[in-house]
C-alpha cells in the first residue's frame, strides 16, 4: 500500500553516512551542525506525490515510539487521509502502520519540493510504495 506523509525521523547517528550501510539510496546530506539532516528533493509537491500514489495513505502524524534499531522493524500509531485516484477521500486515525526500515528506503519512491524548513531535519514530504496499515 503506498504511503507518503511528512514526518521527519530522527535516528540519532551524528553522521548520515552511516545510513548508506542499510543500502539506502544517497539522499541524505550533511550540513552545517553535523545534527542537522537535509534530503534531497524530488520536482513533485505534496498534490503531484498524491496523484503519483493513486491510492494509499497520507500520514499526517505518528505517535508512539516502535522502532528496533537493531532490526529495523518500524511499528507506530498514526492518523491522515485515505487517498484515491490521487484525491484525499477521508480522515483516518488510530491506525498503525510498519514495516521495515532498510526496506522503507529502499521502497521511498520521491521525496516531495514541499521541503519543511523549520528544525535541523529538513525533508519533504516521502512516497514509500508499501507498508502495511492496520486498523478501522
Amino acid at each position: 500500500m503506498p504511503v507518503t506523509g511528512t514526518a521527519g525521523a530522527q535516528t540519532g547517528c551524528r553522521r548520515p553516512s552511516r545510513f548508506w550501510g542499510l543500502g539506502c539510496p544517497k539522499i541524505f546530506h550533511e550540513v552545517e551542525d553535523s545534527l542537522d539532516l537535509r534530503t534531497t528533493s524530488g520536482s513533485l509537491d505534496r498534490q503531484g506525490l498524491l496523484k503519483k500514489m493513486g491510492r494509499g495513505l497520507l500520514v499526517t502524524e505518528l505517535m508512539g515510539q516502535g522502532v528496533n534499531t537493531v532490526t529495523g522493524d518500524y511499528s507506530r500509531g498514526a492518523a491522515g487521509f485515505w487517498v484515491e485516484g490521487g484525491e484525499i477521500q477521508y480522515p483516518v486515525e488510530e491506525i498503525t502502520i510498519a514495516g521495515n526500515l532498510k526496506e522503507m528506503m529502499l521502497g521511498l519512491q520521491e521525496i516531495g519540493c514541499d521541503v519543511e524548513t523549520r528544525t535541523s531535519v529538513q525533508t519533504g514530504s516521502w512516497l514509500i510504495d508499501h507498508m502495511m496499515i492496520a486498523g478501522q
